[in-house]
């Protein structure tokens, strides 16, 4: 390991052990970190909570944590085409929390800015609101919702310097500039490397102290979920 920059996958995820709380980036297949959450199936820990968009498809991303039973718990808020997710849920072997996914992006952005806890409308008058504190502001309700931290976060960027500060490309950014920063330790992959000052500092989506380690992943599938196409 070279500062931030680590040797293998294998080596960067070693330490999440058997229960730890993950914030993983990416939204579907998009941006997701896949190389991380390979080391993780190769490593086999288990009793994982996840905080994600979604778990990806039965093949391919977290679904492949899922498939591994790998995960004890989803924070998601959305579940998918992923039959696994469906059916782990309904035999009661996943719990889930579905969130709503404003919520779920501000609870990891609150959580990574140390805010403890925001009030929103959303939710007020559902399932969403059950146990949860109701208070009123200008004569409307809002409920109490949670800041959301991991012991860890997963997430995949374009371009990174030596320094760990990210570069996210186009739809891929997503969730991960918020999971980057709602991490005990972030776990940034990335397609290129570059020195320390060669980034334009207006181009920098996540400053590169959110960031403690750094690897260089090649030969990405950037799998598609469902490809449309116009015949012409």
């Amino acid at each position: 390991m070279s500062g931030k920059i680590m040797n293998s996958f294998s080596e960067a995820v070693q330490d999440i052990g058997d229960g730890a709380t993950l914030i993983v980036g990416g939204f579907g297949l998009c941006g997701i970190p896949e190389k991380a959450i390979g080391a993780l199936v190769e490593q086999g820990t288990k009793n994982l909570t996840v905080v994600s968009n979604n778990c990806g498809v039965d093949d391919w991303g977290l679904g492949l944590l899922l498939r591994n039973h790998q995960i004890k718990k989803m924070i998601s808020s959305y579940v998918g085409e992923n039959k696994t997710f469906e059916k782990q849920y309904l035999s009661g072997e996943l719990e889930v929390e579905l969130i709503p996914q404003g919520t779920l992006a501000e609870r990891i952005r609150a959580g990574g800015a140390g805010i403890p806890g925001f009030y929103t409308a959303t939710g007020v008058g559902t399932p969403i609101a059950e146990g949860k504190e109701v208070k009123e502001f200008n004569g409307k309700p809002y409920l109490l919702e949670h800041g959301i931290t991991g012991d860890f976060a997963l997430v995949k960027a374009w371009k990174a310097d030596t320094r760990g500060n990210l570069v996210f490309r186009k739809t891929a950014r997503n969730f991960n500039p918020l999971a980057a920063m709602a991490g005990k330790i972030t776990i940034a992959e990335v397609e290129e490397i570059v020195e320390a000052g060669e980034l334009n500092p207006d181009e920098i989506h996540t400053p590169g102290i959110y960031v403690q380690r750094l690897l260089l992943g090649t030969n990405y599938e950037k799998r598609i979920e469902r490809l449309t196409v116009v015949n012409a």
